[in-house]
């Protein structure tokens, strides 16, 4: 313990973390994590999570929808291990985390002991931006400030470090925090190029990304399309919504498929692309990246990606702070707008299809409702079916994976207080972090969970006829009662299994106050 008067390396941390805005730690407690909460301050918040990716994913859609780093606090080895599916995640998503972990103690390192991290640094790369284990206790503060700085740096993205559980009672010069600035602001030259160019262009189209909306360039977008009559496109697997999907600028969705990316841009002679890579791909495909004679441009915050871009000329740029210029570049040259995408007809919900549903859940939803997803056989028809309208309206999972969506919506619904959330949810992807539902129900949080139960794998089974396979094992999901899943962590719940039912159950879910799951049984 430490002598009296004396700074600790908790007493720092939590100092820090004051000053980082960051007094809520998401996680679930191991043996080596307990002395880092000794005196837990009443100014700080925990939220447990049942299992420690279900933490992580509640970290990342709380630090996305608050705009800074939030903290992760895990148990060593196993407890990283069970994580790193949404940390690979929350990588993708530029979601900026700082990740703890604890390790065994100092003194019986060299023993390997129970519960230890052998080479616990290394463990989370490369889907981490930095880590290390503190060579002493009193370096810990400066490793979390450093932690921060860098997560919050763009691109942005997950931190690491690990704590030995000694580490936390030790004496230590407190460490003050710093201002460090996360702006980049774009070659100025190259942006007046990209601004001349646009000016002199016939038919130019615009492809947005999570990067846009990460860098908050709505408003900024919006008027620029306006000003050159551009087509909006939204980028491959964008994570994020980056413009309104009612306006009659926008063009729909990009394909993560090269053929279909050169055929949807076909007839645009310079594609901008904004906060997005562009070149998705997610199956096999030959030939140019982009229609003969097309110029490409691309805004984005993140070196990498500005790297491997195939062809076209990448400006490293926070997106908003380009599209600024931009929009002080020369006046367009007169152009007709582009014709309008045809809007899909209303479906009658015969058969019940979760395009139905999708379509009855944008009609029926709170005006503002956010909306996070994690339905991907159901993408097309959310696309077709559910516009998201409003900024930073939506949010999905950028590295394919499972188990993000659910406990997502918790974090972004504790970032957002107030605001309704509604979790479109698949229920093979549903399945992956179940145990969430108990964390909704114990912070009575307003989220309706709505579950598109096709009992299997749709997905798979979609890209299974890609190889020409006429049968997918494993993909069948039959038997699975979520109402009795929910309710039996404190989530009322309603099952669905006609359209009859479905508007009034709804309205039930999204008028409720506190969490609600809405299991729909679809054709």
């Amino acid at each position: 313990m430490q002598a009296s008067g004396q700074t600790t390396v908790r007493e720092a941390v939590l100092h820090l973390l004051r000053s980082f805005g960051m007094t809520t730690i998401f996680g679930n407690p191991g043996s080596t994590e307990l002395p880092m909460f000794r005196n837990f301050p009443d100014d700080f918040r925990y939220v447990l999570g049942l299992q420690e990716s279900i933490s992580l994913g509640m970290a990342d859609g709380f630090a996305q929808a608050t705009r800074n780093a939030a903290l992760v606090n895990l148990h060593s080895a196993v407890g990283v291990g069970h994580a790193l599916g949404n940390l690979f995640t929350a990588y993708k998503n530029g979601t900026p985390l700082v990740v703890t972990a604890g390790q065994q103690a100092r003194s019986i390192l060299p023993y390997e002991p129970f519960l230890f991290a052998q080479q616990p640094a290394e463990f989370p790369k490369p889907y981490v931006k930095w880590s290390c284990e503190p060579a002493r206790a009193e370096d810990v503060p400066g490793a979390i400030a450093r932690a921060y700085y860098i997560a919050m740096q763009p691109p942005r993205g997950p931190t690491f470090v690990s704590i030995p559980v000694d580490d936390w009672d030790r004496p230590c010069e407190p460490v003050e925090p710093r201002r460090v600035s996360r702006t980049i602001r774009g070659d100025s030259e190259m942006l007046a190029e990209i601004g001349e160019a646009l000016s002199l262009a016939e038919r130019p189209a615009f492809v947005v990304g999570a990067g846009l909306a990460r860098d908050d360039g709505w408003d900024e977008v919006v008027a620029l399309a306006e000003r050159h009559q551009a087509a909006v496109w939204v980028s491959p697997m964008a994570a994020r919504n980056a413009f309104p999907e009612d306006h009659p600028l926008f063009a729909g969705f990009l394909v993560a498929g090269r053929e279909r990316i050169v055929s949807a841009l076909a007839g645009h002679d310079l594609v901008l692309a904004l906060g997005a890579p562009l070149f998705v791909y997610h199956v096999e495909g030959f030939g140019p990246h982009l229609p003969h004679g097309t110029r490409l441009f691309q805004l984005v915050d993140d070196p990498s990606a500005a790297s491997w871009l195939p062809v076209g000329t990448s400006v490293v740029t926070n997106v908003k702070l380009g599209l600024a210029e931009l929009l002080e570049g020369p006046a367009p040259r007169r152009r007709e707008p582009p014709a309008p995408i045809r809007r899909p007809d209303r479906l009658t919900g015969m058969p019940f299809s979760d395009g139905y549903l999708l379509q009855q859940v944008a009609a029926s939803m709170p005006k503002g409702a956010i909306v996070v997803e994690e339905a991907p056989s159901s993408r097309g028809p959310m696309h077709d079916h559910l516009p998201i309208t409003t900024r930073d309206g939506f949010y999905t999972c950028a590295s394919g994976g499972l188990g993000h969506g659910l406990p997502a919506a918790i974090g972004v619904a504790l970032g957002r207080p107030g605001e309704k959330v509604v979790a479109i949810l698949g229920d093979g992807s549903a399945m992956y972090a179940i145990q969430g539902l108990w964390t909704a129900a114990q912070l009575q949080l307003p989220i309706s969970f709505v579950i598109v139960n096709n009992r299997r794998y749709e997905a798979l089974i979609g890209f299974g006829r890609l190889f020409g396979l006429q049968q997918t094992v494993g993909t069948d999901l039959p038997g699975i009662d979520f109402c009795a899943i929910a309710e039996g962590q404190g989530v009322a719940a309603q099952r669905v299994a006609s359209p009859t039912e479905l508007d009034q159950a709804l309205a039930r879910s999204f008028g409720a106050s506190g969490p609600s799951l809405v299991e729909v049984v679809v054709d």
